[in-house]
């Protein structure tokens, strides 16, 4: 799990899951990095929107769309505030309370 975004309204984690561990306790490298994320399983992402205390968890074709809004992102540098914009558009899909234990 790894903290891709955090502001005073949104939390976004990327999850990937758990690499598996060879006979001899060392674990199976990743694929490269320029392979689609459809070839993973179990990765998505989860938003939090910290307004609501509600959350959502972006997986199959919805994280692949997501993943490439990040690329696009990651290439022009936007502005808090488009960003926020942005996450503000899944916070309708968001209906999972958050709960803490």
């Amino acid at each position: 799990m790894q903290m891709i975004y955090d502001s005073d309204s949104f939390v976004v984690l990327h999850l990937t899951p758990e690499l598996p561990l060879s006979t001899d306790g060392a674990t199976v490298s990743a694929l490269p990095v320029t392979e689609p994320l459809r070839h993973l399983q179990r990765q998505g992402f989860e938003i939090v929107d910290k307004r609501s205390g509600k959350e959502l968890y972006l997986d199959g074709a919805w994280a692949e769309m997501f993943h490439q809004q990040i690329q696009a992102w990651q290439a022009n540098a936007p502005t808090e505030e488009e960003v926020e914009a942005t996450l503000d558009r899944y916070t309708g899909l968001a209906q999972q309370p958050v709960v803490v234990h």
